[in-house]
């Protein structure tokens, strides 16, 4: 626990990805016979916003890194004001170097909550990486941290408040909710 509390304590980026870590995972391409897949409908769990809106209130950034392009996506970042939003990024190691480089930051400043294979180049490089409890046994072991809940069910909110916990940040965090 110690060494994950130290993976924790640097991190001024956490990035997550979108579909089974914000989401459960399924693709709703019900609503409309002929839409495009950018207006897919997804499902967000409210306490992995309010955990992320913790976060940019305790000063760090946070970004997004998904392969697919979701309407629902942009206008929820947007609703938590989220800065980084990079959509259709099937080559997420690029995505990710990108953003460290416009940031300034090193490996050791970024978290990334990733589930499955296509996340592992970024999850490999990061100074904490999670993933989420229904992730796959292959995919828990490249992760420092697994959360208890399931994507879309509050596997982000465990990993916001386990780095403010680590920072020391989590009663000053707190302290606007019990004025």
């Amino acid at each position: 626990m110690h060494e994950l509390i130290e993976r924790a304590r640097p991190v001024r980026l956490v990035i997550f990805d979108v579909d089974g870590v914000l989401t459960d995972g399924r693709l709703d391409y019900s609503s409309h016979p002929n839409a495009p897949e950018k207006e897919q409908s997804k499902v967000f769990h409210s306490r992995d916003g309010l955990g992320m809106k913790l976060l940019m209130h305790a000063g760090l950034e946070i970004g997004i890194i998904t392969a697919r392009s979701s309407l629902a996506v942009a206008r929820r970042m947007a609703d938590l004001g989220v800065l980084h939003v990079l959509q259709g990024q099937l080559d997420k190691l690029a995505a990710y170097e990108n953003l460290l480089a416009q940031l300034g930051l090193s490996h050791e400043q970024v978290a990334y909550m990733g589930d499955d294979i296509i996340d592992l180049p970024v999850l490999r490089r990061v100074g904490f990486a999670a993933t989420v409890a229904d992730a796959s046994d292959f995919m828990q072991s490249h992760c420092h941290f697994v959360s208890r809940h399931h994507g879309g069910q509050g596997a982000a909110r465990e990993v916001c408040e386990f780095i403010l916990n680590a920072q020391g940040r989590w009663d000053e965090t707190l302290a606007y909710y019990l004025r």
